[in-house]
């Protein structure tokens, strides 16, 4: 059907260019709002009526007339209706949705997905201090990152993962503070113990692991304590690769995974940071005041001029994010998306102008963004704000063992990333259709039970669905069913570009409503066998999009429920 699809848009075009020279370029199929109305609407002879100084109506009989002459559209066309000012709703015959169940089994898990571009991505996300364990709003941040980076995989791109740890600065030197103290035998509420300290169990663990001499792996490091409660330097190291042990903990129970980890420090004893400065002075867009170096990032469309270096000689915090972004571009990423929290706001511009600033070939709008707000947490009726662990907020970890790994991906994926979130723990553990990951799921797992009573009872071999005869496949629920399927492609490539996972999550609803629909509406091991072979095919092809769909979020499709 998508090859029918494109047959169809290429005579469209063709007709269109005959009208007006360079409307071809134009051509393009809408989905209904009604499904009854058609399978694909026309919105070209409104557009070109003013422009041509025809009526549109009339304008739209036209090209109806026109179009269905043309080859493609006798072959799978079964009529085009004109309606209100100018609508052409096309209908398309059985046989040509009856393509689409091909095309999917053909394709298998490569349908939806698109060759090679030669194109680079990097997407940075998660990118936590590592201070303490990964909350919830970490989690939505993986989510959003890990399923955008699938997104554009399937649109082609080599895509790059990347988290930055920030383990340089005043936090890292909280955690050591914090740890120290905890190691010297004090605790939240002594008199001893500062008010911003961190408060949360795990300094605890750290520091009696720290005392007991043990030795840490992280992703990239090890490191043995030596035990003495007085070396503030090894506290701090310890607890960093503590911590980043974790935090690698928690992503694995999230099964998110990282191509690199970017040390903040690295910034610094690599000389990229000072660098950056220098090509910013290079380039006339720094001054000196009030003891400060400032940046002209009013250049630029910022609301004011930034400090760069305070009067101590130490560096704001949006430097090192310059300094690294231009070690992005250097490392040949052009395009690079940022997902980040929505506190991240005010930094945009600033860091956008010191790219420019820097006069380094970066273009403006670099990089890309995505925001998200942060989540709530209910169960029982109750909002959860704090963990004992985590001493104040909810962990990640603490999210996936009160639900599961695919409720937290797909419930934090099924809402705009700039949307206020509530993650409701009941409803995520219910097994029933208001549970939407659950409804999916079931979709999937049901269509594989019919699969292997097929198989079991009639030694049904499935790989023989391939290519079966598709003409059965006639009722109205069988055909809005293979609509849905062939949807999907033009939806992934929609969703990567617009940045937007939820979209994903909204098409698998409505793929597995159709499918249940569909399922409720026909028995599918019926006794006439080219029946049954026909309707067996068409929720194979369903269970395929609904693998395909769920593996771009980072679900699993069951089998079984």
């Amino acid at each position: 059907m998508l090859k029918i699809k494109q047959e169809l848009l290429t005579g469209l075009a063709i007709e269109l260019e005959k009208l007006s020279p360079g409307a071809g370029a134009r051509a393009a199929f809408e989905s209904p709002k009604v499904a009854a109305h058609g399978d694909f609407a026309c919105t070209a002879a409104m557009q070109l009526a003013k422009p041509l100084k025809l009526n549109p109506r009339q304008l739209g009989e036209t090209l109806r007339a026109a179009l269905l002459v043309l080859p493609a559209y006798e072959r799978w066309v079964a009529d085009i209706d004109i309606a209100g000012p100018g609508f052409l709703n096309i209908r398309l015959k059985p046989e040509a949705k009856q393509q689409i169940v091909h095309e999917v089994l053909q394709a298998g898990d490569a349908f939806g997905v698109q060759p090679s571009n030669g194109q680079r991505l990097m997407v940075e996300f998660v990118s936590a201090n590592p201070t303490g364990p990964l909350h919830v709003g970490h989690g939505r941040q993986a989510a959003l990152g890990d399923a955008i980076c699938s997104l554009f995989e399937t649109q082609g791109w080599s895509v790059h993962r990347e988290f930055y740890y920030n383990d340089a600065g005043v936090q890292i030197g909280t955690l050591a503070n914090s740890t120290q103290l905890r190691a010297k035998g004090f605790k939240p509420g002594d008199e001893q113990w500062p008010e911003a300290a961190y408060n949360g169990d795990y300094i605890q663990d750290i520091a009696n692991d720290y005392l007991a001499k043990k030795t840490v792996h992280s992703d990239d490091r090890a490191f043995t304590a030596s035990g003495d409660v007085d070396a503030l330097d090894d506290i701090r190291l310890f607890a960093v690769a503590y911590l980043r042990h974790e935090q690698d903990l928690d992503l694995q129970a999230f099964a998110v995974k990282f191509d690199h980890y970017y040390l903040e420090s690295s910034l610094y004893t690599s000389g990229k940071v000072d660098a950056a400065v220098q090509k910013l002075r290079e380039a006339g867009k720094t001054y000196e005041q009030d003891g400060a170096l400032w940046l002209k990032s009013t250049d630029y469309g910022d609301d004011k001029d930034r400090v760069m270096r305070k009067g101590d000689g130490s560096y704001t915090y949006f430097v090192p994010d310059v300094a690294y972004h231009i070690s992005k571009w250097e490392r040949g990423f052009t395009k690079v998306i940022n997902i980040q929290g929505t506190d991240h706001h005010g930094t945009i511009a600033r860091v956008r102008a010191g790219l420019q600033a820097a006069n380094v070939g970066i273009p403006q709008g670099y990089p890309d963004y995505v925001l998200h707000t942060m989540v709530r947490v209910v169960k029982g009726g109750e909002e959860v704000k704090i963990s004992k662990r985590a001493g104040s907020y909810v962990t990640l970890r603490d999210l996936i063992e009160w639900t599961s790994k695919d409720a937290v991906r797909f419930f934090l994926l099924s809402r705009k990333p700039d949307t206020e979130y509530t993650f409701d723990v009941d409803l995520a553990v219910q097994k029933n259709n208001d549970n939407p990951v659950y409804y999916v799921q079931y979709a999937h797992a049901r269509i594989c039970s019919v699969l292997s009573a097929w198989q079991d009872k009639g030694g049904g071999d499935p790989a023989t669905l391939n290519s079966v005869n598709l003409a059965a496949l006639q009722s109205p629920a069988a055909q809005a069913l293979m609509l849905q399927l062939a949807k999907y492609p033009a939806m992934l490539a929609s969703a990567a570009q617009d940045f937007a996972p939820h979209d994903v999550t909204f098409y698998l609803r409505e793929l597995a409503a159709c499918y249940h629909s569909y399922y409720d509406a026909e028995r599918i091991l019926v006794d006439d066998e080219a029946v049954k072979q026909a309707r067996l095919a068409l929720v194979k092809a369903t269970a395929q999009v609904l693998h395909n769909g769920l593996a771009v979020l980072g679900v699993s499709a069951p089998q079984k429920m």
